[in-house]
């Protein structure tokens, strides 16, 4: 069949197709409304903590950083003394081993921090997809 400016298409063919459908009744729109508004609130949720969890790694950095700092500067006083050389080797040795020991510390304790934000920002996600999982049967059953 030709289409022209004046001319439709035929349908028929794709009318008979989904007449042929067993295509499900529209879900309820309110329920599927609310479930939209329910799963829009948990990934706010889930961005909030998020975003939280960021805010409380980057203030905790910027103490480890303050901290850091405080240290090596009394590090810097404590080598500056005269002292025999063994002995400024010794001292030089244990700043180092003390810095090493906190700069583990402190990675560990900042990859904690993201590791808990995250598991919390996950299980909320987690939870809502249950729900809605749990909504869909409804729906099914309901049908």
């Amino acid at each position: 069949m030709a289409i022209g400016p004046t001319s439709l298409p035929d349908f028929s063919e794709f009318t008979k197709l989904f007449a042929s459908m067993k295509i499900p009744a529209m879900p309820d729109m309110e329920a599927f409304v609310a479930a939209n508004r329910r799963n829009m609130e948990a990934i706010t949720a889930a961005n909030k903590v998020a975003l939280e969890g960021a805010q409380a790694v980057a203030r905790r950095h910027m103490e480890i950083m303050q901290t850091g700092m405080a240290e090596m500067t009394e590090a810097m006083r404590s080598i500056a003394l005269p002292e025999a050389p063994q002995a400024k080797a010794a001292k030089q040795a244990e700043l180092l081993k003390q810095a090493y020991e906190h700069a583990v510390a402190n990675m560990k304790e900042m990859g904690d921090l993201i590791q808990r934000s995250n598991a919390e920002a996950i299980a909320l996600l987690n939870q809502r997809f249950t729900e809605a999982m749990e909504e869909v049967k409804a729906l099914a059953t309901k049908g």
